[in-house]
């Protein structure tokens, strides 16, 4: 997305919103590029740096199904009480 310097001035929570929803913005004046809006990502959106364990079954081949293995698991504790 483009917009000039008075663009910016009048319409800022607009350019905003549009940069929240992940857009980059080119800021031109006077018809040249001057300045590049991205998103500002915090450690706290990362899911990786949360939690360092997601992810960690994904290779487990016995988790392919997870409702099977749910089930599975399920039934177990049926049979154990």
């Amino acid at each position: 997305m483009q917009a000039t310097a008075k663009d910016l001035r009048f319409h800022t929570k607009e350019i905003l919103e549009s940069i929240s929803r992940g857009e980059e913005v080119i800021i031109t004046y006077r018809g040249k590029p001057h300045a590049r809006l991205i998103p500002f990502h915090t450690e706290e959106k990362n899911d990786s740096l949360i939690n360092p364990l997601r992810g960690i079954w994904k290779d487990h081949k016995e988790n392919e199904d997870v409702y099977a293995y749910i089930d599975k698991l399920r039934k177990r504790r049926e049979y154990d009480r």
